[in-house]
């Protein structure tokens, strides 16, 4: 029990400066730029940064991007993209094992790779079939966040406001954190672990769905099942890719559009699916 909440105590705290800096960001375009909306102009290159910035070895900037996301600042597809690029605790992991860092990277680049192809795409068809509606302008999806949370951004400045912003967020991560982890605890690892294996028929629909848990525990179960030689390399991959740390909790707390976020996790889930099996298969 401590040590869950420890735990859960430690992942809230590795995500509050990326939140802070989320916060940051939408409330100087708020304060500075009001209902332009410039950046929506020049996105059409988020996938490739997104995907870039989510190889790094860490899982703060699915729940940055989801912030950004929720107040149209960045595409869906850039948001796929950071999400299926996330390595969360894969690369501790791994390299605490003795794994050789090569194989390790080549991993990271892949999966950087297959976020960016598949933001790429999702933009494309996005745009073709989507509402032609007019995008509603930030300003007003910002202050719709602050009127949601009680703030008083005009009265405390931009500092203040984007601190008091991310500390209400990170007492949202902390219960949800605290109530995954005790799931997960009463539950059991290996009871989870065991069910994948159990289920050797479909093991890259199951590991994918491991990954969705958004938190760092499925990650390390699908780590730890395919260094212990229980899962394939695609299985694993097809987990990896799914996952996007606490960013899927931070996307649905925080984004309204329903229709959005289901989509989001389902191109998540399909493509560790598709793409886990085509590496097996190949």
């Amino acid at each position: 029990m401590l040590d869950c909440l420890i735990d859960a105590g430690l992942d809230t705290l590795k995500v509050l400066p990326y939140l802070l800096v989320a916060f940051l960001i939408l409330e100087l375009i708020e304060h500075k730029f009001g209902p332009k909306n410039a950046l929506v102009k020049h996105r059409r290159l988020g996938p490739v940064f997104g995907g870039l910035l989510g190889g790094l070895p860490q899982c703060g900037f699915s729940a940055m991007v989801a912030n950004l996301f929720a107040s149209h600042l960045v595409t869906i597809g850039t948001v796929v993209a950071v999400f299926l690029a996330t390595s969360d605790e894969m690369l501790p992991i791994m390299l605490g094992e003795g794994a050789d860092i090569w194989f390790v990277l080549r991993i990271i680049l892949f999966k950087v790779a297959v976020g960016i192809t598949i933001g790429l795409l999702v933009d494309v068809f996005w745009k073709r079939y989507k509402n032609k509606k007019q995008t509603e302008p930030i300003k007003s999806q910002i202050s719709h966040l602050c009127e949601k949370e009680h703030c008083h951004c005009e009265k405390h400045g931009i500092f203040v406001s984007s601190l008091e912003h991310t500390l209400k967020t990170g007492l949202f991560l902390l219960v949800a954190n605290i109530i995954i982890g005790l799931l997960i605890l009463y539950a059991g690892e290996e009871n989870i672990a065991n069910f994948t294996l159990s289920n050797p028929v479909v093991p890259y629909l199951l590991t994918a769905l491991v990954g969705l848990i958004p938190n760092c525990a499925g990650s390390v179960i699908i780590t730890e099942l395919y260094l212990g030689g229980l899962i394939s390399l695609g299985s694993m991959m097809a987990g990896l890719l799914a996952g996007s740390g606490v960013g899927l909790l931070l996307l649905f707390k925080n984004n309204n559009n329903s229709r959005e976020n289901r989509l989001i996790v389902a191109i998540l889930y399909v493509t560790g699916v598709i793409v886990g099996a085509l590496i097996d298969l190949f």
